[in-house]
């Protein structure tokens, strides 16, 4: 059994990999590399004590929109079988809603797409929790707690430092530590910023009507996005990219009245609608971060250390995901005599990723500010874009089959 190693006991711990980080990429990353074989130290914060044994979590505000690119990963690591399945909704359409008095539409559905299911959606604690049922039993995967000080880079190895004196020695470091990546500071890697102005303003509701697995997303114009994502039952989660000076007012009002505000877009398809939990709105910033370089010097980044994206396409998560997939691959098939951290296995690495990641940042950025203009003829040529692109079925299908990760 994997038990987590205090810091203090420990003065060099040595393994093939360490993984920086306590996120689900993280923990991804760590279980793909050992099943591939290779041994890992996962470095993150002191876990938060467990919830109280008999009480009701609720539901979990940070929901994501996961696709078929994380579903084959988590399947091949035996992680989505532990999954509880009663807590994914799996979703079966996408209706995209325009703004203004001539609003566009767009539709997408899984038969139309010929698959199944088009995403599933699950809560952070679902996905945190099986993947850390899968750790404490996987194979070559050690669990430090413990904070980082330093970063030592050399030709042949790389050493975390921590707080406690303590160090971890690998061939390579990847950085899974998110936005404000740490790993990447340490390796001077610049990157690009800008803050959208906005907040996802996130919440639960149950619907009065059912939402038959459809995913609605209305293009509100000065109010930015609104989200209403399908949970399992007669439930939905609110994700509203809302402009920074809507979202304070969004925060201070109750959940309750946030629902009155959602009837204008969603009373027609989904009724009336109640917050599953009161008290539970939370929200956080939008911003764009484009790291100059996915790879240093026996550093690999993962996740939002390498990316971060509006979160208007739900694939945030999935661009981290197919990371961690390419990322096990690229080093399972280095040539025998390549270090794990050797500087052409890692340009491979970033090579193999840099188109995806790059259409999906070009993508959101560009609808964001499309979509997020107040002027008249912007408003008619979307509008007529969505109309139009929903008359398209070939390239519908060629859009959604990207958007699945196939």
């Amino acid at each position: 059994m994997n038990i987590p190693a205090s810091t203090a006991a420990l003065r060099v711990i040595e393994s093939d990999i360490c993984i920086v980080g306590n996120g689900a990429i993280a923990k991804t990353t760590a279980l793909g590399l050992a099943q591939a074989g290779f041994s890992v130290t996962l470095l993150g914060p002191p876990s938060p004590p467990p919830a109280p044994a008999g009480s009701d979590p609720g539901w979990d505000a940070r929901v994501y929109a996961l696709n078929h690119t994380a579903y084959r990963l988590l399947t091949s690591l035996k992680v989505w079988g532990a999954l509880d399945a009663s807590r994914v909704a799996p979703v079966d359409a996408m209706i995209v809603q325009g703004d203004g008095a001539q609003a566009g539409g767009l539709g997408f559905d899984a038969y139309g797409a010929r698959t199944d299911t088009l995403a599933w959606i699950m809560e952070d604690r679902n996905i945190a929790q099986a993947l850390d049922a899968a750790l404490r039993f996987a194979q070559n995967v050690q669990q430090v707690e413990g904070c980082a000080t330093a970063l030592l880079q050399t030709q042949d190895s790389a050493t975390v430092q921590l707080q406690s004196g303590s160090c971890i020695k690998s061939q390579l470091v990847v950085g899974a530590d998110g936005a404000q990546s740490w790993v990447r500071g340490q390796c001077d890697i610049g990157f690009d910023y800008r803050s959208y102005n906005q907040r996802a303003v996130v919440s639960n509701f149950a619907c009065e009507l059912p939402h038959h697995g459809a995913a609605y997303q209305w293009f509100t114009g000065v109010d930015g996005i609104v989200a209403l994502l399908p949970l399992p039952g007669n439930q939905v989660s609110l994700v509203w990219s809302a402009p920074d000076a809507l979202a304070d007012t969004l925060r201070s009002e109750s959940a309750a009245q946030i629902a009155a505000r959602l009837a204008v877009y969603a009373q027609e398809k989904l009724g009336a609608l109640t917050p599953l939990q009161p008290e539970l709105v939370r929200d956080f910033p939008l911003r764009l971060i484009r790291p100059h370089s996915m790879v240093a010097q026996r550093v690999a980044l993962v996740g939002d250390a390498a990316h971060v994206v509006h979160p208007m396409a739900g694939h945030g998560m999935n661009l981290g995901f197919a990371d961690v997939a390419q990322l096990v691959k690229t080093l399972s098939e280095r040539e025998p005599q390549r270090s794990l951290g050797d500087e052409r296995v890692l340009a491979r690495y970033a090579r193999a990723r840099k188109e995806d990641v790059l259409l999906m940042q070009l993508t959101t950025d560009g609808l964001a500010r499309l979509f997020g203009a107040n002027i008249e003829p912007l408003r008619v040529a979307r509008n007529f874009g969505l109309n139009l692109l929903d008359k398209l079925p070939a390239v519908k299908r060629l859009l959604i089959s990207h958007a699945l990760g196939k």
